[in-house]
């Protein structure tokens, strides 16, 4: 595999500091998952290697193209932890949208709208305004025009908060096959059993990546049966 992301020595500061010294780098077509609790900067990291927010130190490369950089838009799909959507405008138009953004042809755009609204199951409610849509309905649109333009790098940001299980298995589905074709996605969750489905994992706490690898790396590193034990195991170390 080669690497498609580099992050190198980046911090970012507001008042006080949020990242610090966070070295990364992320092969291409793997499943790479941050997990921490809030308030850890996980997703002050994501906004960063979306583009939409700018390092206070340090430099972050894609496809080797330093970020923040316009070319890079049409590589990225970034679901935010928020939804930022349109919710006086109906699903559909939402998507359309997105999809005149990106510069689809009409043929394309309308195949796609087609493929990710059957995805996250909102086929049935795409001529609906969002302002109607349920808080699970919205994570659901967001997902999907984060996948609209079959980005290269992916960054979900809690994807599947308030997504049910059958659906949420849907996803995962999905996001392995879409792996197998080369896409990397990089997420952060909270729910320790899709931590597992991760190819690699880092933790963060209090701005700092605590610990990087496998799945099974980290469950041996630390002895563990489960990451809850992993994660509190982590931070101890980090405390001492």
């Amino acid at each position: 595999m080669s690497e498609i992301i580099i992050v190198s020595d980046v911090s970012k500061s507001y008042d006080q500091p949020v990242l610090k010294n966070i070295d990364l780098i992320i092969d291409r077509g793997i499943i790479h998952g941050f997990i921490g609790p809030s308030g850890s900067g996980k997703t002050t990291l994501m906004r960063m290697l979306a583009g939409l927010e700018t390092p206070s130190s340090g430099s972050i490369y894609i496809n080797d193209k330093r970020i923040p950089d316009l070319k890079l838009l049409s590589a990225i799909g970034y679901m935010a932890q928020s939804d930022a959507l349109y919710t006086e405008l109906s699903g559909y138009d939402n998507l359309k949208f997105f999809t005149r953004l990106f510069k689809m042809s009409k043929r394309q755009a309308e195949l796609q709208i087609r493929y990710v609204a059957d995805l996250v199951n909102l086929t049935d409610d795409l001529k609906k305004k969002v302002k109607n849509y349920s808080g699970g309905m919205k994570r659901r649109l967001s997902l999907a025009i984060a996948l609209l333009h079959q980005p290269d790098v992916l960054i979900l940001d809690e994807p599947t908060v308030g997504i049910d299980p059958e659906l949420r298995a849907s996803i995962w589905y999905e996001l392995q096959q879409m792996k197998q074709e080369g896409k990397t996605i990089l997420m952060t969750t909270h729910v320790m059993d899709e931590a597992e489905r991760c190819d690699y994992i880092s933790l963060i706490q209090e701005g700092s990546i605590l610990v990087s690898g496998t799945p099974d790396e980290l469950l041996k590193k630390y002895n563990a049966s489960s990451f809850d034990e992993v994660f509190i195991q982590a931070g101890r170390g980090e405390r001492r």
